[in-house]
């Protein structure tokens, strides 16, 4: 039977739930590196064993762990991480100009076929690239090129958050920066561009074409269709039909469509799930009940996921980096708060169960289907 493996990040240490393929009982372990925030842990396709995590405090600063047995023992690797050349300036939060200055690492997306290699986005907003397992690393500058000195910090800072890589086009591949937007390169990250086209910042643009300075939280793709990508912004949830050349709204009928998380279910490539939040201002459900909606209509008709979870009195938040999916038949979905709890559901969304429920915040939520 398969086995699952879910890596949890919190504000204070690691955790790793596994059980086998009925997801029923869970084996909790940790906290790994207690007292540290842990922003992202995540395996390589290529080698379930081997997984990275960022290691990161106020006091001490970043350091990359890697583990080769699943989690078992940990090595710290290679923790420089240099800006290309002068790294020049970026947008503040009041419009001045403000220097380049490396904080850490929010997330890693190892390469689908080398476990060695895995790309890092950090804050300030930059992406870096690994080839020998994380013992050293270099930026693909051409990120900060395509208009970096206008993208400015979000409220959580500013973050290559997301990363995206196309399973059919090994040269391409999306970021998503809080808050700038979104980029796509075709050239193995040499040279980017932003594809933001139809995304509309009323609030925080004045210019409604502005290519670059939204806001984007999360965005996410099936393998099986990389052109068609999902998108929680700000305000409104998104897609695109045409690898992000142009985006349109399928908010449709959601209570609010502020949010963070955003996923796919791993067999059916039109529905999605998230989590609404009732603003920016009041990051907690509306009326204090935590519901997932799910639309299997690739957006716009939206149903909430109650079963399981609290219906009053549930003022938590769900991170961007807090949601996974995994690849069992039917799909299991995870997600965790910052109430520090992990919930899933092994049928799809239907009826919730917590894992566990008193963990420190949860930043982020990765799971892997191991086959035995």
């Amino acid at each position: 039977m398969s086995k699952v493996r879910v890596l949890v990040g919190t504000r204070k240490g690691a955790f790793i739930l596994t059980s086998d393929g009925r997801r029923e009982n869970w084996e909790v372990n940790g906290p790994l590196f207690g007292g540290w925030e842990i922003y992202h842990v995540k395996g390589s396709p290529a080698n379930p064993n081997r997984l990275y995590a960022s290691q990161t405090s106020g006091w001490f600063g970043q350091t990359v762990q890697r583990s080769d047995d699943g989690g078992k023992t940990w090595e710290a690797v290679g923790n420089e991480f240099k800006y290309e050349g002068t790294p020049g300036t970026h947008q503040w939060y009041d419009g001045t100009q403000h220097p380049w200055e490396f904080k850490r690492v929010w997330h890693f997306e190892p390469s689908l076929n080398d476990p060695d290699v895995v790309f890092a986005g950090a804050e300030d907003a930059a992406l870096f690239r690994t080839a020998d397992g994380g013992r050293t690393w270099q930026e693909l500058a051409g990120l900060r090129s395509a208009k970096g000195h206008l993208w400015q910090p979000g409220a959580g800072g500013m973050t290559v958050h997301t990363i995206l890589l196309d399973p059919t086009r090994p040269d391409r591949m999306y970021v998503a920066i809080s808050a700038a937007g979104v980029f796509r390169t075709d050239d193995a990250g040499q040279s980017w561009r932003p594809v933001n086209r139809g995304l509309k910042s009323a609030f925080e643009i004045p210019d409604p074409d502005a290519d670059v300075g939204h806001c984007v939280h999360r965005i996410a793709m099936h393998p099986s269709r990389p052109d068609v990508l999902f998108m929680q912004k700000h305000w409104d949830v998104m897609r695109t039909d045409d690898a992000a050349e142009m985006w349109y709204e399928v908010s449709g009928n959601l209570p609010s469509d502020f949010g963070f998380p955003i996923d796919v279910h791993a067999h059916e490539p039109e529905t999605i799930y998230v989590v609404p939040i009732k603003s920016d201002s009041e990051h907690y459900p509306p009326d204090g009940k935590l519901r997932v909606y799910r639309s299997k209509t690739g957006g716009n008709e939206w149903e909430a996921l109650t079963n399981g979870l609290p219906q009053r009195d549930c003022y938590v938040n769900v991170l961007r980096d807090a949601m996974a999916v995994d690849s069992l038949d039917p799909c299991g979905i995870y997600f965790g708060t910052t109430g520090g709890q992990v919930y899933v559901s092994a049928d799809s969304g239907d009826k919730w169960t917590a894992i566990v429920r008193d963990l420190p915040a949860v930043l982020s939520v990765e799971v892997q289907t191991i086959e035995q």
